[in-house]
């Protein structure tokens, strides 16, 4: 028989699922970046080709100049990746989550406090009366 209740939500299924997330989201990463330096490969390539074969500003090795800044872009990629990440993952977005959670949560508490000591919710209710 069908059953249309709602299944309860497990907090082990969600912890799995946000690693399933995460690890998704990592692959990714590591799949752009890998795919990033074969085209940085074939790229330079092209460009040394260019340069020296099909004499396209042939007085001067411009590729050169054009494969560093290329990989230079290549290592700020790969340090995002493998580096900053650590420094700046999941963990660390959590926590800033809940400093600015615990930031909102404190201003509504000191907004509530000011809006009690100015309109107190007793002096309201006798005015009515």
């Amino acid at each position: 028989m069908l059953s249309f209740r709602k299944k309860k939500s497990n907090p082990v299924d969600h912890e799995q699922h946000e690693l399933l997330e995460y690890a998704q989201k990592r692959v990714a990463q590591k799949k752009r970046l890998f795919t990033h330096f074969v085209i940085f490969l074939i790229g330079s390539v092209f460009l040394v080709l260019i340069n020296k074969i099909l004499k396209y500003g042939e007085e001067y090795d411009w590729f050169i100049w054009a494969i560093t800044l290329w990989a230079f872009l290549f290592v700020l990629h790969a340090f995002n990746v493998f580096v900053t990440h650590k420094f700046m993952g999941q963990d660390w977005e959590r926590r800033q989550r809940e400093i600015l959670v615990a930031k909102q949560k404190q201003r509504i508490a000191e907004i509530q406090k000011e809006i009690e000591t100015d309109f107190p919710l007793s002096s309201i209710n006798k005015k009515k009366e």
